[in-house]
């Protein structure tokens, strides 16, 4: 064995484990979330952590920083920063932050570390007075609150137009000076799976 070989084989030794050469992060949960101005963050933001082979990696600390002006919040500490540690799975959490009352977007800064290891990203976020308070984003839970409200006009909807195709087809073809009296029926609703 050369002397390349002996130094390879001392810093292969040599390395820590636990210490991937590289990490990445990456936002499983919180993304795009729209809360309540002066709301509290029930759900928060979630990153899972892993190595160049996708492998989850445990003991990450990972920093969520939120801004210090404009669309911001503390967490439950009251400061700006948090700190957490990934688990066995790579995830890392922060969540119950304490929004403030300034509408508009902001990112959430996160950056993990083990080791010489280094990662970032950041989470975007929106506050806003028409946000409901159960810190859903609000395009979501307004499609799925009403999906059964919009169904039912387009069914109601379309037999209205068919009600009214009908009276003008009847007119049509009934003798020039006889009265019509066009009758509306109950539309049939059938509400099942999508």
């Amino acid at each position: 064995m050369g002397t390349y070989g002996i130094l390879l084989l001392a810093s292969i030794l040599l390395q820590e484990p636990d210490n991937p050469a590289t990490l990445q992060i990456r936002v499983i949960e919180g993304e795009g979330a729209a809360y309540p101005l002066g709301g509290r963050a029930t759900r928060g933001v979630t990153v899972q952590v892993s190595d160049q082979t996708g492998k989850p990696v445990e003991g990450v600390a990972v920093s969520f920083r939120l801004p210090d002006e404009g669309p911001s919040g503390t967490f439950s500490s009251g400061s700006r920063a948090e700190i957490a540690t990934t688990k066995a799975d790579g995830r890392a959490s922060a969540w119950g932050m304490q929004w403030n009352r300034i509408e508009g977007p902001f990112e959430i800064r996160i950056t993990a570390a083990k080791g010489q290891a280094r990662a970032g990203t950041v989470c975007a976020v929106v506050l806003s007075k028409a946000t409901m308070a159960n810190d859903s984003p609000a395009p979501i839970k307004l499609a799925r609150s009403h999906k059964w409200l919009w169904v039912s006009l387009a069914v109601v909807g379309g037999a209205g137009v068919a009600v009214a195709l009908a009276a003008l087809t009847r007119k049509s073809s009934v003798p020039a000076g006889t009265a019509t009296t066009p009758t509306i029926s109950a539309p049939t609703v059938a509400i099942g799976p999508p």
